[in-house]
């Protein structure tokens, strides 16, 4: 199922993380969350976070396999001289935050649509509206100063904003998304429900009504409560893992 024979992959390290970033590409691709040869998902696989894992440079979600994935070292500064270099946006900025952030274990980067919609308006915080919203409440950061593309100095920056340990997501102004998490699993999770509550959250606005906003008190207890809830993120992948395997999805290979 998802753990090939030692006769077909003998020598790639950290396989099951390499099994679990793929299926979040392939899943991330099915939602229409990528952005067609763009984007990037990146694992620490070490203590201090400096080595990770991360997809190949300009291959579609939709095709990525736990053997292609990339194995780096953010403290390497030769990696984009090597053949077989990552995309240099994606080194610039899964490159620093793995550099400059050991709490980031796992950095998953898209311009999805309703989060980048979300992160075009003058206001890009998102408010408590619902179960789903509610799960950031204070655990969001929006990045105000888009400075173009993630090369090195602008990915330095970005990491910057996430020396708090209680901020799970960076809503990146006039880009897109950047979660962050201990797991494959939990940053997946976290990725997953922030686009939903980001579309319930533009659809309302989208009625001119008035919003039904929770009050600080209720919006903390259900993130507290949300983040004590057992298994969750474990769960979702394993059952998106599931659904692969059922379909003879090449993934794990």
């Amino acid at each position: 199922m998802s753990t090939p024979s030692a006769t077909t992959q003998p020598n790639l390290a950290h396989w099951n993380e390499r099994v679990d970033l793929a299926a979040t590409f392939r899943w991330t691709a099915r939602l229409n969350m990528h952005e067609a040869v763009a984007n990037h998902f990146s694992l620490a696989v070490n203590d201090d976070g400096s080595q990770f894992l991360m997809n190949p440079n300009q291959m579609h979600f939709s095709r990525i396999k736990a053997s292609d994935m990339l194995l780096l070292d953010a403290n390497d500064p030769n990696t984009m001289d090597r053949p077989g270099a990552p995309d240099e946006t994606a080194w610039g900025l899964h490159g620093s935050i793995h550099r400059l952030c050991p709490q980031a274990r796992c950095v998953m980067h898209v311009h999805s649509i309703h989060a980048t919609v979300l992160a075009s308006l003058a206001d890009s915080t998102l408010p408590p509206i619902d179960q789903n919203s509610a799960i950031f409440f204070r655990r969001h950061v929006v990045d105000e100063e888009y400075g173009g593309l993630a090369f090195e100095s602008e990915g330095q920056r970005c990491a910057g904003l996430l020396t708090d340990p209680k901020i799970k997501v960076m809503i990146m102004g006039n880009h897109g998304v950047l979660v962050i998490g201990d797991t494959v699993a939990d940053t997946f999770n976290r990725l997953y429900y922030f686009e939903r509550a980001a579309e319930t959250y533009i659809r309302a606005l989208q009625t001119g009504q008035k919003l039904r906003v929770l009050s600080d008190e209720v919006a903390e207890k259900v993130a507290q409560e949300l983040e004590d809830y057992p298994d969750q993120s474990e769960r979702h992948l394993a059952e998106l893992k599931a659904i692969l395997d059922g379909e003879n999805d090449p993934y794990a290979n």
